[in-house]
């Protein structure tokens, strides 16, 4: 997203241990392996990445990361519809019709899935079957943006934040016996319901919209805002423990990334280019890390004493130490790094915006890698990218950048190469993520 920084400068020149009472069902929670966002999945170690298993079609582009439970892959598309394939065939067992895109990627727990919608509403569906148990409205969902956005021209046309990718994803937890389900909502609040039913038991209000994702640790519920703001909440009151301001300035701004919490400490990244490391008692800060003006929309991983994040604008994979927030080693991909990294077996592996997926020795201090192409990059990477590698300007053409129309054409460019921002997730020997092409791919890792 190179055009944030033409527009200001345009603008300018005019391990965890959850406490006896808190039961999380750890393999069966969202994308990222436990509802600490450790991104760690159990696995061999495999030699690289192969060729497909299969890949599945929907009708519209896939951020939501998918959930993979027995013999089901869930995940969610920009068609409105939550899907649930068959791992073995790749086919499709059923298809539940939302009234808007699922950008939130599903939580399974007692054969319930639970997810989020942009008509408003978030859902549990059997997943043997498919049926809505119960769904429950919110205040409504929708992007981030306004008029005028960062000062593109018109200034009086609404538009929506190109990079405003995700919906909340929920958790689910067991807290003094009671199944609960924590979820955050564009309309600023972060909801907490009976996961049987869907009854509210409480919800807490912040001042921006919540397109993060919640993660617990001690019974406490850490969740940002867009409102700059890092909020620790008590899972069982609702009730604000401690609060976390970061930076604001002109595209500069907000908190998409979500939590990851290890040795009692919690980080998180925000769009004011930082990463965070703070006490998780008393949100204190111990460390931050600069990202050199990039944003961070990526959820850590953690394993060891090492945090692996993608970065925006500097096409990164960075690995930094967990205790002192010194980088370790970096990786320079061909774009965007904005899925989170899915460790398995002395890999990561992570996508990129220019529709590449990289399977990284964790080892070889980012020397050793290999990668696999979308269809569409394959296709298409020849007409849009500059030598192989994301370049804004280069996609513009002479465009205008300050207008918001040039800028969505570059982004609707950028997407025909089949941008990887799901989330991935390994199980048994495959790989299983989603593209902006539509499909959720099923690759072979090989021994």
């Amino acid at each position: 997203m190179k055009i944030r920084f033409l527009l200001v400068a345009a603008m300018v020149l005019a391990v965890f241990t959850l406490n006896a009472q808190t039961d999380v069902n750890k393999s069966l929670t969202m994308f990222q392996a436990d509802a600490m966002h450790s991104g760690n999945y159990p696995s061999k170690e495999y030699k690289t990445l192969g060729d497909v298993k299969w890949k599945f079609k929907t009708a519209g582009k896939i951020f939501s990361s998918p959930a993979v439970v027995n013999d089901i892959a869930l995940v969610g598309s920009e068609d409105s519809s939550l899907y649930a394939i068959d791992i073995r065939s790749g086919k499709q067992k059923w298809r539940f019709k939302t009234g808007g895109a699922v950008h939130s990627s599903p939580a399974v727990y007692n054969n319930l899935v639970y997810f989020g919608s942009f008509d408003g509403y978030y859902y549990a569906v059997d997943i043997n079957s498919g049926i809505q148990k119960w769904r429950i409205r919110t205040g409504g969902e929708k992007w981030q943006g306004g008029k005028g956005y960062w000062g593109m021209k018109p200034v009086s046309m609404s538009m929506n934040d190109l990079w405003d990718f995700f919906l909340s994803s929920p958790i689910v937890a067991t807290i003094d016996n009671t199944p609960t389900v924590y979820f955050g909502s564009s309309d600023g609040n972060v909801y907490a319901v009976e996961a049987n039913n869907g009854k509210l038991k409480w919800k807490f209000r912040t001042g921006g919209i919540i397109h993060t994702s919640p993660a617990l640790y001690h019974s406490t519920i850490y969740i940002g805002s867009w409102d700059t703001w890092f909020y620790a909440i008590d899972a069982r009151t609702g009730k604000e423990k401690w609060k976390f301001k970061t930076g604001k300035q002109v595209a500069m701004t907000g908190i998409q990334a979500s939590a990851t919490i290890g040795n009692g400490r919690v980080y998180f990244s925000a769009r004011d280019a930082h990463l965070y490391a703070l006490r998780a008692d008393n949100g204190k800060l111990i460390w931050k890390y600069n990202a050199e003006n990039s944003w961070i929309l990526s959820t850590a991983a953690i394993k060891g004493n090492v945090l692996y994040v993608g970065t925006s604008d500097t096409y990164l994979l960075l690995a930094l130490d967990a205790n002192t927030g010194k980088e370790k080693f970096r990786l320079k991909t061909n774009g965007y790094v904005y899925g989170s990294p899915a460790i398995a077996g002395g890999k990561a592996y992570f996508g990129d915006f220019t529709g590449k997926m990289y399977a990284l020795d964790l080892n070889s201090e980012g020397k050793n890698w290999t990668s696999f192409s979308t269809d569409n990059r394959k296709q298409n990477a020849g007409g849009i990218l500059k030598n192989d590698t994301l370049n804004f300007e280069y996609a513009a053409n002479g465009a205008d950048l300050t207008t918001y129309a040039a800028n969505k054409k570059v982004m609707d460019n950028f997407y025909t190469l089949g941008p990887i921002v799901s989330s991935a997730v390994v199980k048994d020997g495959v790989l299983y993520f989603g593209s902006a092409d539509g499909y959720l791919y099923a690759l072979h890792l090989k021994d």
